[in-house]
């Protein structure tokens, strides 16, 4: 069944192969993004999916951009909550406004993009929300206690959301990627990929369509009693 999805931060990395994926599914998306309009004209002319400029981190602008939506492509069914960035330092190098920043669009971004779908999806009996977690939110990281404790908070977020909308159709799920082979990941200094692979059991980075392929199934219909759970993909390096 065709079904209208948002995916944020979705014209690039783990985002681009969710919109992909989805929209081989047979749903009809649109993809946000953030900053980068030549970026994104390129996705939508190559991949036919349009893409749409909203700041997650406003809700204002969410709300907007999903009546938007609602009016020209159709009522929203899925949300998939990706878009996220990274502003790392040690605590005693980090500001407060570089805390802010992560959690207001890591973690504000969810919250922002669930209230202004919630509604409607209530009222419509039906949902798919999928949050694009991190092993650094279950296992930690040096440098990263901004984005450690957003995407720790998604894992909550998802848990206790997926009790409010269960009994209303709408499955609230999570997913907790590893070392992913994307443009973030290639940016880390060879030296220190490499020590970063030795730690992972299957001895590779993972691959963007493999995170999301485990989209696609969490919001089929097929997934259905699935809810408040977090798919680990990280090729074993952390087991929670």
């Amino acid at each position: 069944m065709t079904r209208v999805a948002i995916v944020t931060g979705g014209t690039r990395g783990i985002g681009r192969a969710i919109s992909v994926a989805l929209k081989e599914a047979g749903h009809t998306v649109v993809a946000n993004y953030g900053s980068d309009d030549a970026r994104a004209e390129a996705f939508s002319k190559e991949t036919g999916i349009a893409s749409r400029k909203w700041d997650v981190s406003d809700l204002d602008a969410c709300t907007a951009a999903v009546n938007e939506i609602a009016s020209s492509v159709g009522a929203v069914d899925i949300v998939v909550n990706n878009a996220g960035i990274t502003r790392d330092g040690t605590m005693r190098k980090m500001d407060r406004k570089a805390w802010d920043h992560v959690l207001d669009t890591n973690l504000g971004g969810c919250f922002n993009m669930c209230k202004a779908t919630w509604e409607n999806m209530l009222a419509r009996n039906f949902g798919r929300v999928v949050n694009i977690g991190s092993i650094n939110g279950q296992a930690g990281q040096y440098g990263q206690v901004n984005y450690a404790a957003a995407k720790s908070g998604i894992h909550g977020f998802t848990k206790a959301l997926a009790q409010e909308g269960a009994s209303k159709g709408i499955t609230v799920n999570a997913i907790a990627p590893g070392y992913i082979d994307t443009e973030m990941v290639a940016a880390v200094p060879a030296n220190v990929l490499e020590k970063i692979v030795a730690r992972i059991p299957v001895g590779r980075l993972g691959k963007a369509e493999e995170i999301a392929r485990g989209v696609v199934f969490l919001v089929s219909d097929q997934a259905g009693f699935i809810t408040g759970s977090t798919l680990s993909i990280n090729g074993g390096q952390h087991m929670y």
